[in-house]
């Protein structure tokens, strides 16, 4: 009820102030203790990647990119929380205006391009957090770092993040950053995941402890590319998949107001998209790696949907800006009712 009425007034901003306020006052409200008494917390244990989830539901990266909010954030009843991207040093990412929303189709455009505080910032935030539950650390280059020695730029982030993280993304699916999607086909993909695996590797070995390896790709890719990935997933030994990122399609939005701006397409319109890649992957990979679904989720019976297509959890983001926070305890509730169903 509260975001409802928020809502309006929320959508007269500018997008991206907006963004800001909503995290202001969601931080307000949980240093007044306000929030588990209005969305409390729902359990739906998980098992995923060797890691104990108190429910499938979580929060996708890029809203709370140097983990500024992650207490709050967990309050809302997420089983695990997403933060960054984040990348060696601090960006201020592409020049405004660079998010705009769609209302008509309940989408977002974004050109955000990795603004961040940069890793070691972010990292005194996670050591900071009281919460106790699963955070992934999603990791990227820096926008001036060549895309042939991107390499670099993940394995510093790599080692910086390793002991603080439940798991670690590899993004290189954000169109926002010139040349990064190239690193999802042939031998750039290759490399790229020799290197951060090797790496990944000697952290184990030194920590003593396993820390599991994900890859995010883009919904934009062709069966022959998927094919390609999905074996390099498993040639690599990587423990997760996240299907998807944003979309540089603008089917269903093609001739909406800011429907032609640069940058990704998330909201309703990606869910067919992303969620038909994710059935791509889950066909070749045969439970071999963990697989999270993203994109277009905005009520329960999308987020099972992504259950159905192969998807192992699920995370949100667009759909918590048009359906608020209590989108959480519904996609919860439906993923738990769907197996149930299966059970019985």
């Amino acid at each position: 009820m509260s975001y409802t009425l928020l809502r309006p007034l929320l959508f007269k901003m500018d997008p991206e102030q907006a963004h800001d306020m909503t995290l202001s006052l969601l931080h307000k409200a949980h240093r007044a203790r306000a929030l588990g008494l209005v969305y409390g917390q729902s359990v739906q244990p998980t098992t995923c990647m060797g890691l104990q989830f108190s429910n499938p539901v979580g929060l996708a990266a890029g809203l709370d990119k140097n983990g500024d909010y992650i207490d709050a954030l967990a309050e809302l009843g997420f089983g695990f929380i997403e933060v960054g991207t984040v990348t060696p040093k601090p960006q201020l990412g592409n020049e405004k205006p660079r998010l705009f929303r769609i209302k008509q189709a309940d989408a977002i455009i974004n050109r955000m391009g990795f603004n961040n505080q940069g890793v070691d910032y972010l990292l005194d935030n996670v050591k900071r957090c009281k919460y106790k539950g699963n955070i992934g650390i999603n990791i990227g280059k820096n926008a001036l770092t060549p895309v042939e020695q991107a390499a670099d730029d993940y394995v510093y982030c790599l080692e910086r993040v390793y002991p603080h993280a439940s798991y670690i993304t590899v993004n290189i699916s954000s169109p926002n950053t010139k040349n990064l999607r190239d690193l999802q086909s042939g031998d750039a993909l290759t490399q790229l995941l020799d290197t951060i695996k090797n790496r990944h590797n000697q952290l184990a070995t030194e920590y003593g402890f396993y820390v599991p390896l994900v890859l995010k790709v883009a919904p934009d890719l062709e069966p022959a590319q998927v094919d390609y990935i999905a074996k390099q997933l498993l040639d690599f030994e990587i423990d997760g998949l996240i299907a998807t990122n944003t979309t540089l399609s603008r089917i269903g939005v093609e001739d909406l107001k800011d429907g032609d701006q640069m940058g990704g397409l998330s909201g309703r319109p990606v869910s067919y998209i992303s969620t038909q890649i994710l059935q791509q992957f889950a066909d070749q990979l045969e439970d071999k790696v963990a697989l999270i679904g993203v994109g277009g989720i905005d009520s329960g019976e999308k987020a099972v949907k992504k259950i159905q297509a192969g998807a192992d959890m699920v995370q949100l983001y667009t759909g918590l800006i048009y359906r608020g926070p209590g989108l959480v305890q519904s996609c919860i509730q439906a993923i738990g009712g769907y197996y149930d169903a299966m059970d019985s």
